[in-house]
């Protein structure tokens, strides 16, 4: 998107097509998306260079481990065809069923990571965001108080 915007393309917005943009306009866009860019990259940095075995998304798939261990529960799990018809769910409902745990430990151990990982940001700043509030509420109270005294 930077680059079309940086050459004066502007299709993904179709409002801006039929107004005439200044340089330096959309030389101010291209930084801001520039360091919009930056910022997520840095920001999901983890998430980005998270290597996900590929037994997490497809486990019914043909998937080579070299641990054995692992390699015996995928065996295991690939031949239960009840877990199978679940699976077209998909694989995120898949993986967090009640029996996956107790029955494949070692595989749901390392797929719970995976799974975890991204709400527990959503999670973070819910609670940041409640925190805020109270104080919010906490300093509009004093300084009504304070009007009143």
């Amino acid at each position: 998107m930077k680059q079309n915007i940086g050459r004066g393309e502007f299709s993904q917005f179709p409002n801006l097509t039929q107004t005439s943009c200044q340089e330096d306009d959309v030389s101010t866009c291209v930084q801001h998306l520039n360091a919009l860019s930056s910022d997520f990259e840095s920001r999901f940095e983890d998430i980005l260079t998270m290597i996900i075995p590929p037994w997490i998304i497809s486990p019914y798939g043909d998937i080579e481990e070299t641990n054995v261990i692992i390699q015996e529960e995928l065996t295991e799990l690939s031949s239960n065809e009840e877990l199978e018809v679940q699976f077209k769910n998909g694989y995120q409902q898949f993986w967090l069923q009640n029996n996956i745990p107790v029955n494949y430990p070692v595989l749901w151990n390392i797929a719970r990571k995976f799974l975890i990982s991204f709400p527990s940001s959503y999670l973070v700043e819910r609670g940041f965001s409640a925190v805020s509030k109270l104080l919010t509420k906490k300093e509009t109270h004093w300084t009504s108080l304070a009007e009143e005294i």
